[in-house]
């Protein structure tokens, strides 16, 4: 069996098991869904481990953002594994791929949620997107320059830096919540425009679930970011990641949407998000974390939250190995518009918790009394080994397939007991978070 290290930015280690309906401690440890290839953990030797990446030069106290943890998965599947490790805000590694702005490293705090929340309609899909013919990065970057924001965060003696983009006209902005939790309570979000000038920002909402959070800085004539499809993007398509990579402004990088649906999972400050990501080779490294994922439209199509590193030994530092992960942007729309109305969103739960030691299937630990799970009979011991169909091997797996679904939806398990495979319907419960 192989460890995979993956943590986010801080180091707490995973407890067994997971429980499938709260915010997990997994941290960031990615799964991928492709059969016969190995996890980019410790073993196979040929394989780098993966880590948090550091800190920008900014002053931030923790390598790579501050929320990770690290999580052993002993598993040998049929699927790509990557393990961000814990170092502040790896979104998965907070930021790992954008960890946590990387800079961010845990430095986010979890916003006061609610308090601040604004009524605002959904999402726009505003500006109209490039040219279809349009093949030009340049283009791409001369077009959403404008719409993205550094992002500095401190409270105390903790700082960090992230990035995120703009949203809408009013002043709201979309970056992960690893990036502003540290300032969630007590701190201050400084938020610099394209032009250098910085402005005081407020939290509206977070949710700690899905690794995002609005914030909203009183400014006029912003230029929101065009808003894109994901789930019309297709593996080999060309994408760019713009952000502030080690504090760096308005930095671009171009690559390619390397896979589809990669179930990730990652902490922040004693919180975990788990995420059915893009993944992509373009460049991510600590700072990126809340900064777009473009296509060539020059369309938003996911926001960049973490990555896998090389392990750079003792004292070494870890950076970008071409293994980023982004949230689609079909999830960011479903929870940035519960944020904007209500200061706070749901994910979606089945009353249970899983352990995450096995590798062909996510075995039930516990039941919830008067829970969806209970209703629908599943008991302790049971081991899921789909849902909707979909092969289910651990459970990550399990977890982030649930929450690409919404409180109140029907979902069909199908699993294991005594050598009997049964299959069950029912209706996801909704937690806040």
């Amino acid at each position: 069996m192989s460890t995979d290290d993956v943590s986010r930015p801080s180091g707490d280690e995973p407890t067994q098991p997971v429980d499938a309906d709260v915010t997990q401690r997994l941290d960031v440890s990615a799964a991928s869904r492709q059969p016969g290839l190995p996890y980019l953990g410790q073993p196979p030797a040929t394989y780098p481990s993966t880590r948090a990446a550091p800190p920008p030069p900014t002053g931030a106290h923790r390598s790579v953002p501050p929320t990770g943890h690290a999580v052993s998965r002993a598993t040998e599947r049929h699927r790509v594994g990557v393990g961000l490790w814990t170092g502040v805000a790896l979104l998965a590694g907070l930021v790992g791929g954008g960890v946590g702005a990387a800079a961010v490293a845990i430095l986010d705090d979890d916003p006061t949620a609610g308090s601040q929340s604004q009524e605002v309609n959904a999402i726009p899909v505003d500006a109209p997107p490039l040219q279809i013919d349009n093949t030009s990065v340049v283009a791409v970057a001369d077009s959403l320059l404008p719409s993205v924001v550094q992002i500095k965060v401190s409270s105390g003696q903790r700082v960090g830096t992230g990035s995120g983009f703009v949203l809408d006209d009013e002043g709201h902005l979309v970056t992960n919540n690893h990036v502003v939790e540290v300032a969630a309570e007590v701190g201050t979000i400084t938020v610099v425009l394209e032009g250098g000038e910085e402005r005081d920002a407020t939290i509206v909402g977070r949710s700690p679930s899905y690794d995002l959070a609005v914030i909203k800085v009183d400014v006029g004539n912003l230029t929101p970011a065009s808003i894109g499809d994901s789930e019309r993007l297709r593996v080999g398509e060309p994408v760019v990641a713009i952000g502030s990579p080690l504090g760096l402004t308005s930095t671009v990088t171009s690559g390619i949407v390397s896979a589809l649906s990669r179930p990730v999972t990652a902490g922040g400050v004693g919180e975990s998000s788990f995420i059915s990501a893009i993944q992509t080779d373009a460049a991510i490294n600590p700072g990126n974390s809340g900064g777009p994922l473009v296509n060539l439209a020059g369309q938003v199509v996911g926001v960049n939250s973490a990555i896998a590193t090389v392990d750079a030994g003792p004292g070494g530092e870890a950076g970008n190995i071409g293994v980023g992960f982004a949230i689609p942007m079909a999830q960011v729309r479903r929870t940035v518009e519960q944020l904007l109305a209500d200061g706070e969103a749901q994910y979606p739960v089945i009353g249970a918790s899983v352990a995450t030691t096995m590798d062909t299937g996510a075995i039930i630990s516990t039941v919830t009394s008067d829970s969806p799970a209970e209703e629908a009979g599943l008991a302790e011991d049971d081991v899921v080994t789909s849902i909707d169909g979909l092969r289910i091997d651990d459970g990550v797996d399990l977890i982030v397939a649930i929450r690409e679904h919404q409180p109140g939806e029907t979902i069909e398990l199908t699993y294991e007991r005594d050598g009997d495979v049964s299959t069950v319907s029912l209706v996801l419960d909704g937690l806040v978070g």
